[in-house]
């Protein structure tokens, strides 16, 4: 028997990404659209643990869609791995009359929704919203998109100063554990190399490759590093070829956080809205305990156990295209 459901509770967790913000209004909207009640829930699980809840209306997000980062704030919550803090967050809910839940985050963020389903039965669905686009059950993660765009416009202009000065740039981008934002920046910015964690490399196969390029007129280069290489943070792989190529002119660039921030892009925007969307719809129809994804242009839906235990897989193919055209 499917519960009867009039509120529904919505928070971002973990890290920021562009377009939670037009998760958060399509889930609202959606909401009101069926005549149920919407709280907000600020800062993630911590602000489910203090009762940190808001009403929210149309005019809540009104104006919202184009904003990058979250309304309703994020944080980390270490202590919700633990029972009692999830026993009293669900008591917290139920105070507040929420009787279903929408989490937008990433695998973290999934596992203490799946401890709410499967401890308590807690009706909820997840969103994936991180810009790592590591998340399993879907093609796109929300943020993705825009992390890319903004990565690849950064190195537009570092390849300016490149060239000006036969420079050779390790530019270092984010990703966590996964190559998807270097590879894809890689492509789009004609690095000469690209480091990916899913790809083993040695670093005399790097200054040999380094060496070629020069035997081919390249005077400048960018190599575009993911953190979480198996050779190191850019810092670290531009120190090794410093130290066998002395003739070299290094520099070093870590995007860092602006890879995070910003407006979000059209498809950022229109991914957060249909999922935001569907998700209300999905817990309308006794959906729980899963991840509301995208694959092949369609709406998924991933048990947060297979999700969180999985990993987003890089096309590997694409990587021999970088080496390709990059010669």
């Amino acid at each position: 028997m499917k519960k009867v459901i009039q509120k529904i509770g919505v928070m971002t967790s973990g890290g920021d990404s562009p377009g939670m913000n037009a998760a958060i209004r399509a889930v609202v909207r959606t909401a009101m659209f069926y005549k149920l009640d919407v709280v907000g829930i600020k800062r993630g699980y911590k602000g489910m643990l203090e009762e940190d809840f808001v009403p929210m209306t149309s005019a809540s997000v009104s104006k919202i869609i184009n904003r990058g980062g979250t309304i309703l704030q994020t944080s980390r919550c270490p202590e919700f791995k633990e029972y009692d803090c999830r026993k009293k967050a669900v008591e917290n809910m139920e105070k507040a009359g929420i009787d279903a839940l929408v989490v937008i985050g990433g695998d973290g963020s999934f596992r203490g929704a799946n401890d709410l389903f499967k401890d308590f039965g807690f009706p909820v669905v997840g969103l994936p919203a991180t810009i790592d686009n590591d998340i399993y059950g879907t093609d796109l993660t929300i943020g993705f998109d825009t992390a890319i765009n903004t990565a690849m416009e950064a190195i537009d202009k570092i390849r300016d100063t490149a060239q000006s000065h036969d420079m050779i740039f390790f530019v270092e981008v984010m990703g966590r554990d996964a190559g998807f934002i270097a590879l894809h920046t890689g492509i789009a910015t004609g690095a000469e190399v690209t480091l990916i964690p899913e790809i083993q490399g040695d670093i005399d196969s790097l200054c040999n490759y380094l060496r070629m390029g020069r035997r081919k007129n390249k005077s400048s280069g960018i190599v575009v590093v993911a953190e979480g290489g198996h050779m190191g943070s850019a810092i670290e792989v531009a120190a090794q070829v410093k130290e066998r190529i002395p003739s070299y002119e290094t520099r070093v660039t870590t995007l860092g956080h602006i890879q995070r921030g910003g407006i979000p892009s059209c498809n950022d925007r229109v991914l957060a809205s249909i999922l935001g969307f569907e998700a209300v719809n999905a817990l309308l129809d006794g959906h729980s305990g899963e991840m509301i994804g995208r694959v092949n242009n369609k709406t998924s839906f991933t048990p947060f156990e297979e999700a969180v235990s999985r990993h987003g897989e890089v096309d590997k193919s694409w990587y021999e295209i970088t080496k390709i055209l990059s010669v």
